[in-house]
């Protein structure tokens, strides 16, 4: 099912709600999405090319994602903090020969020295330069009528790379007919999700989980609230005036809620949540048992990656009973692997590994993807934890080094490589320690070529060299100066013992 199911049942319900007071009804959303369809085939995009969005939380975000989605083409969702450097190295890896984007991301002209394959830039909101740039009017002049088929397109999410390079993740697709996304529909079925429901959506659409969610929810007939930007305070009056009844939070998000003062806490009515989960990073006990005791039982905690390799999940009840877990599996199966391959009894620590999840490759990876899977066709998640004799998943450290700040995967080597190449630098590691409201902060432990450069000026001039090579929320937000850093003997940096000092008296469960 999609929106043009329901403009056909239901024409006039809201579909999409903002934070702004834009609204867009069943109708239009599916009359829309028809005429991007119909554009893009005229540019001959077809089943799984990739087309490229860089747009803010918006209406026509949805719209252009269904006008992608419905041809069985994929969309490229870039992140708008990152770098031209870095738009322009994923538009050119993916391959795209159409980009959506708007004016507040720079001149559209200098995409196409960068993406050999674009071909036509879409303005929302500005008519552009060039031959190749297109305003998003033109699409009025195409039918508003569905095409003859409708194809199950999807995401092609880029993940922040370990070696320097994001990569693009493809799922295995059967490109058929539009049907329900099935690891979500089980989700939305055990919240009691249907075409009732009002969906929350307060964080970026450019990452994974909150774009399916959001596009699930068009295929169940909902409502869906849309925040341009998440604030807390804001988010609350949307749960009151548009009687939200689901919605998914990253823990940033309710650490900043519980923040506000009593007064406005109390002052809006939450009673018409039913049910609402948190993913994407770790989340203090004191945050989850603090938002339970406010909103009741109704939290439900989701574990999984981009990469589709499985999930598991858990409701409160089950969280207070097994505090620190992340549930028992939704789909695919957990496996947790020692060393030598075997895999662990319960309660010991090994790496997490699914089967039975989605197929996936890293696009223009064939290295990557072959070791993504082990010898029995068990997908590597990057995660350490274990299993407990009820089957309940827990994580115990992550064994690739990212770092999770505000729901938002960050990877140290953007920031090594920044800083390595400084004339003060002479050997940097980079890690991910506490951070109240946003679970983990990026800090940089910097050895200098000379010891008496150790000030806040330094501090403040490597930040800055940072931020002007890559997007900022890769760059540390402080900078401790030591005499060394602990490396193996082959040079290889021992990750674990710099963060230990940071960690040992934090609760978050990650150390």
């Amino acid at each position: 099912m999609h929106p043009g199911t329901f403009a056909k049942t239901d024409p006039n319900k809201v579909a999409i709600v903002t934070d702004a007071g834009r609204e867009i009804t069943y109708a239009a959303l599916d009359a829309r999405a028809n005429q991007i369809s119909r554009f893009l085939q005229s540019l001959g995009i077809a089943k799984a090319d990739p087309v490229a969005i860089l747009l803010p939380n918006d209406i026509e975000y949805l719209e252009i994602a269904w006008g992608i989605h419905r041809l069985g083409a994929q969309y490229v969702l870039l992140n708008h903090h990152l770098t031209a450097a870095e738009v322009d190295y994923i538009l050119a890896d993916c391959g795209a020969s159409v980009l959506f984007t708007a004016s507040a991301f720079g001149d559209p002209v200098r995409y196409f020295g960068g993406a050999p394959a674009l071909r036509t830039v879409v303005m929302i909101d500005a008519e552009g330069e060039g031959d190749n740039c297109t305003p998003m009017s033109a699409i009025d002049a195409f039918s508003v009528e569905p095409l003859d088929f409708a194809i199950d397109g999807g995401p092609m999410l880029y993940s922040s790379g370990t070696t320097g390079r994001p990569k693009g993740i493809v799922i295995r697709r059967a490109y058929g007919e539009i049907g329900p996304n099935f690891p979500l529909k089980a989700m939305m079925d055990r919240f009691g999700m249907d075409a009732d429901s009002v969906y929350l959506t307060p964080a970026p659409l450019y990452h994974a989980a909150p774009i399916m969610w959001s596009m699930s929810m068009h295929r169940i007939g909902a409502t869906l609230v849309v925040m341009t930007k998440f604030d807390a305070e804001r988010a609350l009056q949307l749960i009151e005036n548009q009687r939200v009844t689901h919605g998914q939070f990253v823990p940033t998000m309710f650490t900043r809620m519980l923040k506000l003062s009593d007064e406005t806490r109390t002052s809006c009515d939450v009673s018409s949540l039913a049910g609402v989960i948190h993913s994407a990073a770790p989340c203090p006990a004191s945050v989850k048992r603090a938002m339970i005791e406010w909103w009741g039982p109704i939290i439900w905690e989701f574990y999984g990656a981009s990469e589709g390799h499985g999930s598991t999940m858990l409701n409160s009840e089950e969280w207070l009973s097994h505090p620190g877990s992340v549930g028992k599996p939704l789909f695919g199966q957990p496996h947790i692997v020692l060393e030598d391959g075997s895999e662990a009894p319960p309660n010991v620590v090994g790496d997490i590994y699914f089967s039975g999840g989605a197929q996936f490759t890293y696009h223009g990876d064939p290295d990557k993807t072959r070791d993504a899977y082990d010898e029995r066709g068990w997908a590597r998640v990057g995660d350490r934890g274990y299993l407990d004799e009820d089957g309940f998943l827990y994580l115990a450290d992550r064994s690739n080094d990212m770092i999770i700040s505000g729901g938002v995967n960050i990877y140290p080597r953007d920031s090594e490589d920044a800083l390595a190449l400084h004339p003060k630098v002479m050997d940097v590691a980079v890690i991910g320690v506490p951070n109240e409201e946003f679970g983990e902060e990026v800090k940089a432990l910097v050895v200098l070529k000379d010891a008496s450069d150790a000030d806040p000026a330094t501090e403040a001039e490597l930040i800055a060299h940072c931020r002007s090579e890559i997007a900022h929320f890769k760059c540390p937000r402080s900078i401790d100066f030591v005499a060394e850093l602990p490396r193996l003997p082959n040079g290889k940096l021992y990750r674990r013992r710099a963060r230990e000092a940071y960690w040992k008296d934090s609760e978050t469960l990650i150390v």
